[in-house]
């Protein structure tokens, strides 16, 4: 069964099994201790601390480990943003953050503090003027992505790290999508990183903070990991992650030019096969292993179970696979369709016959949930009004749009139809489809009950 979610979770690099199984018999010590078996464990800490911070670009007494990559990013946010309180408050995060920035903002916001949000285009990517503008004498803290963790778009790290140098403003990136496919270029100040993401272990996060950046832990602390990291760290873990690391860094560069013919021949051929498709992220500056695309008239939970029941693990950003109804923030900021939204991250050593396959059982799949929903395209017929109004209160995505679509043609080219509907979703999914389909979104008004969205039809 192809496991495509790479993104989410890789699998287990060989290298890191057998590190993880040679360390559980000589790095069960404390590496503090001084008597040999302290010191057997101490020499393993040490090398997997030099293999990693060669890995990051950093010295091995900048970077620390830490029980996951959510630990470094919040213990990472917090210390800087302690670290320059005299500074200011103000915190810079792009808007399309994994969620433990945006939580770690949140923190900061409870806390007292300001956070500003640079948007993003279409690819969603930020620039370096996004930030420039954003940038205030209090800002004590900028954040930015190395590449994002939905849509696969390679962000300007580079560019952002001079715009904040030039300002005295250290630069905080995640590099958790991207870390076990190069380094992380340009003048950064703080980086945090996730070992399953590349094939290590889960439970192992990276924290590196480059000499001169002021930094203050928060919370208790303790004579380990240089006091950003308490408590007793799972050695065998840190060293099947360096070991891991250090190997797929070896594969990387003809693994990447392999993965990236597989995933342009998904961009090309989503579009060609299944109706009404988006293919969304930057088609160039983008990570080599990841695509994500969105399909109209889809439920996104249904799509992913039938693709599952045909073989195929994928995930999706998309709100209708969570809990909360609310599109994912990262395409609600690109201003893409969220609705049946499919992202595909294909591990190293995926085949072009996998891939193939899963061409083959895309468009099918997409057809029976669609007809599932009654998504049908409507026959031709004649106008029946100049404005029409469709109640889908109680309706979820992707049933506004589908109604939406229903009655376009009940209205004369010139003609508009308003949508009633609750499901927030409807936001982002409506001036998508106007987009995608040739017609103009005329905008929204509260109603007592829901939203009410203007589309003038056009064709």
């Amino acid at each position: 069964m192809p496991y495509f979610d790479t993104a989410s979770a890789a699998p287990l690099h060989p290298m890191a099994r057998q590190a993880l199984q040679a360390s559980l018999d000589e790095g069960w010590a404390d590496p503090a201790r001084l008597y040999r078996e302290g010191r057997r464990a101490r020499l393993l800490l040490d090398a997997a601390r030099e293999a990693a911070a060669e890995a990051v670009g950093c010295r091995p007494d900048e970077l620390v480990f830490t029980p996951s990559g959510t630990h470094a990013v919040h213990s990472g946010i917090a210390g800087a943003l302690a670290g320059r309180r005299r500074i200011g408050g103000h915190l810079l995060v792009s808007a399309v953050e994994h969620s433990s920035v945006l939580h770690a903002a949140e923190a900061h916001e409870a806390a007292g503090g300001s956070t500003a949000r640079v948007p993003v285009d279409r690819t969603g990517a930020a620039s370096a003027a996004g930030y420039a503008s954003a940038l205030t004498p209090s800002t004590a803290l900028a954040c930015l992505q190395s590449a994002n963790h939905e849509v696969g778009t390679v962000q300007p790290v580079a560019e952002v790290a001079e715009v904040c140098a030039a300002a005295g403003v250290p630069l905080f990136v995640d590099a958790a999508q991207s870390l076990g496919w190069g380094p992380v270029e340009g003048g950064w100040s703080l980086l945090a990183a996730s070992a399953h993401k590349w094939g290590g272990p889960a439970g192992v996060g990276l924290l590196a903070v480059r000499k001169g950046v002021r930094f203050s832990p928060q919370g208790p602390a303790d004579e380990r990991e240089s006091g950003r990291s308490p408590g007793f760290p799972n050695l065998p873990a840190v060293v099947a992650a360096a070991a891991s690391l250090r190997a797929v860094r070896a594969e990387a560069e003809a693994e990447a030019a392999r993965l990236r013919v597989l995933v342009d021949r998904i961009r090309r051929r989503v579009a060609r096969l299944v109706p009404d498709v988006e293919v969304v992220g930057d088609p160039v500056r983008r990570l080599p292993h990841l695509v994500t695309f969105s399909c109209l008239y889809v439920d996104g939970e249904t799509l992913l179970h039938e693709l599952d029941r045909a073989g195929y693990s994928v995930s999706s950003g998309s709100s209708c696979t969570s809990s909360t109804l609310t599109p994912s923030h990262v395409l609600r900021a690109m201003g893409v369709l969220s609705e049946g939204n499919v992202r595909v991250s294909l591990p190293r050593g995926t085949t072009a016959e996998e891939v193939n396959g899963f061409l083959e059982v895309l468009p099918g799949v997409v057809a029976g949930v669609r007809a599932t929903l009654g998504a049908a395209e409507p026959e031709p017929r004649a106008p029946v009004a100049e404005s029409l109004e469709v109640d889908a209160l109680g309706l979820r995505c992707p049933q506004p749009v589908i109604e939406l679509a229903r009655s376009i043609g009940s209205v004369p080219v010139g003609g508009t139809v308003t949508v009633l509907s609750d499901d927030e979703v409807a936001r982002l999914d409506i001036p998508a489809w106007c987009s995608m389909r040739g017609h103009t979104y005329l905008g929204e008004s509260p109603r007592p009950t829901g939203t009410a969205y203007t589309v003038r039809r056009e064709l």
